[in-house]
């Protein structure tokens, strides 16, 4: 094939490059997105929590493997503590609470006695199923004024810094000069 017929190949995306929109003799806590992000954290979990009444059911960590495994993204302990992003010992005593809740039960797997599944009981799946309805209702609370555009554009700028933070995370932010 002559070299005038040989695809291009693209070069690897480089990662984009820093922009100080923050700086040391000027910063505000107050400003920074990680504050920002904490506080619509910490607000949203304060409203589901409020939407959970009785006194028996699930707190809002407690809601999230209960979705986890009610959608069937995970099956042991060990997938449910990754997704969950919580060690193992964390995860157990979530469990614990869960397991005496009568909302779920773990089963040593009969294939390999090392593995754990996790089983939801019928009153985990009721828990469960409404488990959509609550973070629907509460989010769109949460996002009362805003256009389906600016939605869907917030959510991209969102993937975004996400997508920043595991290119950090991924490169062990060698790059960043504050950290040698």
């Amino acid at each position: 094939m002559p070299e005038s017929q040989i695809p291009e190949i693209p070069a690897a995306k480089a990662a984009p490059e820093a922009v100080a929109f923050y700086d040391a003799e000027n910063y505000r806590s107050e400003e920074s997105i990680g504050y920002m992000m904490r506080r619509i954290i910490t607000a949203v979990g304060q409203s589901v929590e409020a939407r959970m009444c009785d006194p028996g059911s699930p707190t809002y960590p407690q809601w999230v493997p209960l979705h986890k495994l009610h959608m069937g993204e995970v099956k042991t302990v060990a997938e449910l503590a990754r997704v969950c992003e919580l060690d193992t010992g964390a995860m157990t005593r979530l469990l614990d609470r869960l397991e005496a809740k009568g909302l779920c039960r773990r089963v040593r797997s009969v294939a390999d006695r090392r593995v754990v599944n996790i089983e939801l009981t019928d009153e985990g799946l009721a828990a469960a199923r409404e488990v959509p309805k609550i973070l629907s209702r509460v989010q769109n609370e949460h996002l009362a004024g805003f256009t389906h555009a600016e939605w869907e554009q917030l959510k991209s700028y969102l993937r975004r810094i996400l997508d920043n933070a595991q290119a950090l995370a991924a490169r062990g932010d060698k790059n960043d000069p504050t950290s040698s």
